[in-house]
């Protein structure tokens, strides 16, 4: 039985690369439930992704180079992370949107925010950004700022892309995979988010898009994973526990490393590699929570028991778990996020607004207490710093931003 590694020396490992020695014969063993040594961890780590085959399963087991040391392989797999493709359809909508005029920055947030890729590189460039008193970017919508429509554009434009009809080499169907999960568990984390009233909603829909990312590190590192290590496992629980027990990690672990590597913020990482934890707490939890969804809604199995007791740690009772569940699966008439600043006054959107729902001059005069001249001044005020020319321009550019 391997010795069980703390959390504290995989990260030391991980985030030192392992290294690559050679010669580990000499180095103490760790005795069981005790924390093992730095170099123990890495030992283990190194057996772990370098597994001796069963002898009943060594035709079934990878061909491995011997020369190819663990940490090698481990930072060879960091480095495949960052180029790893987006979506064709979702660059093209990108570059689509930021090469139009008037285009809400609203639009162009959520076209980024559909895919792994594009998110990653957004981030990366943002962090990247010198700035020594700014705290780090946690969300596309201010990582989209940083950059500028223009900036926006460029990266795009370089972003390696796959589609599902050309497999590209290294890939084969991982990303596709890994993207519609990923989706999934970011739609259910925005569900629970408007139900439970969480906070920096606009960062949890980054760390749930990226809570796996450390599967495809995994992937990389190890031709016989998921297969090979998951093996019969059904739920995320039994297939987690077979990632620790096969290789010392897990891919929440892996997934957190990667990210503070990116130069993304501490409590991003945190919540990535805590979202599989005993005990989730916050951002963790609702990401424990969405994927757990979108394993349901995708027709797989997960543990009811466990399910239900994250979903009360962040607020939820058992009926309205069972709402969540039931509405997930079918297209959500979410309202669209604003991000622009509304450059309307108070007064001058609850006109708007009537004027949205059909009604007439005299109407809205009446039931917002106003003269029918002075409901005239603030639409014409509306119309020019909208850009409008009539009521159902300004009624459209007005939703498209998501201020009504």
């Amino acid at each position: 039985m391997r010795a069980r590694i703390s959390l504290y020396s995989r990260i030391e490992v991980l985030q030192h690369g392992l290294g690559d020695a050679d010669d580990v014969s000499s180095r103490p063993q760790a005795t069981e439930g005790a924390p093992p040594s730095h170099g123990q961890a890495s030992t283990n780590v190194k057996r772990a992704l370098n597994p001796v085959p069963d002898r009943n399963d060594s035709a079934k087991a990878p061909a491995r180079p011997s020369s190819e040391g663990h940490g090698r392989r481990l930072t060879a797999a960091f480095e495949a992370l960052e180029a790893f493709p987006a979506l064709a359809e979702s660059r093209n909508r990108v570059l689509r949107l930021v090469r139009e005029e008037h285009t809400a920055a609203g639009d162009v947030v959520a076209a980024i925010e559909s895919d792994v890729s594009l998110v990653i590189a957004v981030l990366r460039i943002a962090n990247r950004a010198p700035a020594p008193k700014r705290a780090r970017v946690a969300t596309v919508p201010e990582a989209v700022k940083m950059l500028s429509p223009s900036g926006v554009e460029a990266l795009a434009a370089r972003t390696a892309v796959f589609d599902f009809f050309e497999r590209i080499p290294g890939w084969d169907a991982a990303p596709e995979r890994f993207r519609l999960h990923a989706v999934a568990t970011q739609r259910a984390a925005e569900r629970i988010a408007r139900e439970v009233d969480l906070a920096d909603r606009d960062e949890l829909l980054v760390s749930s898009l990226l809570h796996d990312i450390g599967k495809l590190v995994l992937v990389h590192a190890y031709p016989g994973y998921p297969g090979q290590v998951h093996g019969d496992a059904r739920t995320p629980e039994e297939r987690l526990h077979r990632e620790r027990r096969e290789l010392g990690v897990d891919h929440a672990l892996v997934g957190g490393v990667l990210a503070r590597r990116w130069g993304l913020p501490a409590r991003l990482a945190t919540a990535i590699e805590r979202h599989h934890s005993e005990e989730p707490h916050g951002e963790a939890a609702a990401i424990r929570l969405a994927d757990m969804l979108a394993h349901y809604s995708q027709g797989n199995q997960i543990e009811p028991a466990r399910m239900l007791k994250v979903a009360r740690e962040l607020g939820l009772d058992a009926g309205k778990l069972r709402s969540v569940m039931y509405e997930l699966p079918y297209p959500s008439g979410q309202q669209r996020r604003q991000i622009d600043p509304c450059p309307l006054s108070a007064r001058e959107l609850d006109v708007l607004k009537h004027l949205a729902e059909g009604k007439v001059y005299k109407q809205i005069a009446l039931e917002l207490n106003l003269s029918t001249s002075t409901v005239r001044t603030h639409l014409h005020n509306t119309y020019a710093k909208l850009g409008a020319v009539d009521r159902a321009q300004a009624v459209l550019v007005a939703t498209q931003r998501g201020w009504l």
